[in-house]
């Protein structure tokens, strides 16, 4: 019985001290702070550092399995990073709101270079196949790729295969780069005189 009432004690004065007093309280939070911290998380999404989900499609691009014929260049039969750029394109000029490559989230500053077989994603290497992730309308992003004379027609004429799925539920990872300006630094607005 003694123990028990020793440590109930014990809780209580651990609980006494952990626990705000009445002058430790935090302030109510402002309308101003609430549109701040909404603010800071609609810049978040948009700079890519928010994972995100919605409608839209995935596309996998892997490299030819024909035999390249006599006096082809076999540079034809693999993908290349103007290749997958022109998906890329297809998928941003149909609407598509965010885009990832095997799991690398695309940004303003990402970069999509061969890297001798491999491709080069915000310097994460890869191997064929791609999987390109992008939210947006899923029917307008699937016939930006699969449309008449388009990449999809292309490509397959080298073998090289395209396959695209719409889904309700894809999944676009946050950007987890680095995002350094060295060069560049933050200024205030200069009004511009009018000339007249």
């Amino acid at each position: 019985m003694t123990v028990v009432c020793a440590l109930l004690t014990f809780v209580a004065i651990s609980l006494y001290f952990r626990s705000p007093k009445p002058d430790e309280m935090l302030e109510p939070i402002s309308v101003d702070e609430i549109n701040e911290v909404e603010e800071i998380a609609a810049l978040k999404i948009r700079a890519g550092l928010t994972a995100l989900e919605g409608a839209g499609v995935t596309v996998e691009m892997d490299d030819s399995n024909r035999s390249a014929k006599s006096g082809d260049d076999p540079n034809l039969y693999v993908i290349h990073d103007d290749d997958v750029l022109r998906v890329i394109n297809e998928l941003r000029a149909a609407g598509a709101e965010a885009i990832s490559i095997n799991g690398q989230r695309l940004i303003e500053t990402s970069e999509i270079r061969c890297a001798g077989p491999t491709l080069s994603v915000n310097n994460v290497r890869s191997a064929a196949p791609f999987i390109i992730s992008a939210i947006g309308d899923k029917v307008a992003l699937e016939n930006a790729i699969k449309m008449r004379g388009g990449v999809e027609q292309t490509l397959g004429v080298w073998g090289i295969r395209i396959e695209v799925k719409t889904s309700d539920n894809v999944y676009i990872p946050p950007f987890k780069g680095e995002h350094r300006l060295i060069h560049a630094h933050p200024i205030h607005e200069k009004i511009a005189a009018s000339s007249k």
